[in-house]
């Protein structure tokens, strides 16, 4: 028998497997997720295996040649991938370095055999030793096919395999996949527009949601005497087709919302928050520029594989400070729930100040963390306040945090519009937080500053003239009239999301800007 990695290789999901499941799904009228049918399937493929072997090598025996062998014994070759043959013939081996032995004519049961490999002789009753001699009969052979583990195989191969199955089950027009479960079409309840209405009815009352489908089927009263599992299933494939009801819970849970009491951030992405990306010469940024773009960790930003991590730090930028949302990056992804056929994913975030919790949401498409507007405030964090976010007790609970301090009046850059013109000062604020002292920004005339974005849009104005745009006036506060990298991306997106790489490209690539060294820049013409 092969091994537990070849057999998995070889495995295929036949038509017969997918109406094996169906029935299995039948009989026991409860909804099963891929990963348990796969299990299934597997243990039943092993099984009727064991099966075929059993019934192949009945009163058979492993070839030894040093065994006698009457006409008509089944025989197992080992050496011949456990095939099977039957002897038709006997007589005397004529060699005389093997002293006296006998020879048996095999016919193979092979069809696919021509007929010389299908007839052959074998030597038997040999006296001297020989590498075939052993003492075994066919059950080590069955035995084989036993040593197959249904463990081992979904450990080294399961994903393959389940994939394979999902792929097959999908194809299937009488089955259901819903809530990560299968479930056969015409066992689905019924759910009508009765139902419908007292599910709005219920979630209407506690705000909107989100809730457990048990949940909701417990203020509704239940559709009827079915299992609870199938009146799970049933109501949250109604629920699905109807654009009422949002399915917001992360990878391996269901929770419902209202579609109408989303937050409207949370349904249409900001402007401030949309990126359109700019194609630009990746090799042009230096090592060092490649440092800040991974320090500063936008979402729009390609890292390494992250792998598992516990918590991470980003560093506030003006659209997601003004908006009360967080980057959803290649770091903080890992953190924050998500799931995999979900647009939108409710959450819950705590303060990891004073334990105060917020209803927040994860916009995966658009890459952003929605409901911190409140914390921000509550807490007076500046625009380029390092701020961390963790993995809570629970799945669905996220912790947000930041290095605080007393309040100390520090000299910061304010953004101050003056018309349709961005211009910048230093001010002296309180801040009781930790910031990179390279992106953080005040705005206190925010009706004037969205007045800026907006313009920018209106006007469609490139990124090279927002950076001739920022770089003057940011030159102003400093004596040497230059600008850090990092600043001008921090300045660039109060006027438009734009990821740090494209901005690093330009500054290199077009002569309007000049670099003085240290990764800081000023216009070629000043």
């Amino acid at each position: 028998m092969m091994p537990s990695h070849h057999w998995a290789r070889n495995f295929a999901v036949e038509k017969d497997d997918i109406e094996y499941l169906t029935n299995l799904l039948l009989e026991r009228e409860t909804p099963l997720d891929t990963e348990t049918l796969t299990r299934v399937l597997i243990e039943t493929r092993i099984s009727k295996e064991v099966e075929t072997l059993r019934q192949r090598y009945q009163d058979a025996r492993i070839y030894d040649p040093a065994r006698a062998y009457d006409i008509g014994q089944k025989l197992i070759f080992t050496e011949f991938e456990y095939e099977t043959g039957v002897v038709v013939g006997k007589r005397s081996g004529n060699n005389p370095d093997y002293g006296t032995f006998n020879v048996v004519a095999v016919q193979f049961d092979d069809d696919d055999l021509n007929i010389d490999e299908k007839h052959r002789e074998f030597a038997s009753e040999l006296t001297v030793e020989h590498d075939l001699n052993q003492e075994s009969d066919a059950d080590d052979s069955i035995g084989s096919a036993n040593d197959l583990n249904v463990e081992e195989i979904l450990s080294t191969s399961g994903k393959e395999i389940t994939k394979k199955v999902e792929e097959k089950l999908r194809s299937s027009p009488d089955l259901i996949y819903m809530a990560r479960k299968w479930f056969p079409r015409d066992l689905l309840m019924d759910v009508n527009v009765g139902h419908l209405n007292l599910a709005e009815a219920v979630l209407d009352i506690m705000g909107g949601g989100p809730m457990t489908t048990e949940a909701i089927l417990n203020e509704m009263g239940g559709l009827g005497k079915a299992p609870m599992a199938l009146q799970v299933f049933s109501l949250n494939y109604a629920l699905n087709k109807d654009s009422r009801f949002d399915e917001v819970g992360p990878t391996g849970e269901v929770l419902w919302h209202l579609t109408r009491l989303e937050p409207e951030e949370v349904q249409r992405t900001p402007p401030m928050l949309r990126y359109t990306p700019i194609e630009y010469d990746r090799t042009l940024l230096t090592k060092e520029l490649l440092a800040i773009e991974a320090e500063i960790d936008d979402e729009y930003s390609s890292t390494d594989d992250v792998g598992e991590i516990e918590e991470t730090q980003i560093t506030l930028t003006y659209p997601h400070r003004r908006l009360g949302t967080l980057p959803l990056s290649d770091h903080t992804s890992v953190i924050f729930p998500t799931a995999r056929q979900t647009p939108r994913v409710a959450f819950t975030v705590v303060d990891g100040q004073d334990g105060e919790e917020y209803p927040a949401w994860v916009v995966r498409k658009d890459r952003y963390v929605y409901g911190l507007a409140k914390f921000y405030r509550k807490h007076k964090l500046p625009i380029g306040a390092y701020v961390t976010v963790s993995k809570g007790e629970t799945a669905g609970k996220v912790v947000v945090n930041f290095r605080a301090h007393k309040p100390r009046t520090e000299w910061i850059r304010l953004i101050v519009p003056k018309g349709d013109q961005i211009t910048f000062e230093n001010h002296k604020r309180a801040i009781g937080a930790e910031y990179d002292d390279l992106m953080i920004l005040g705005a206190e005339d925010l009706a004037g500053v969205d007045a800026l974005f907006t313009n920018a849009q209106q006007q469609k104005k490139s990124l090279v003239n927002i950076l001739r745009s920022i770089i003057p006036p940011l030159g102003l506060l400093t004596p040497q009239g230059t600008v850090h990298a990092k600043t001008i991306y921090s300045a660039v997106n109060v006027l438009r999301r734009c990821a740090p790489g494209p901005i690093f490209a330009v500054l290199i690539a077009n002569p309007d800007f000049q670099n003085v060294g240290g990764d800081y820049w000023k216009l070629s013409n000043d």
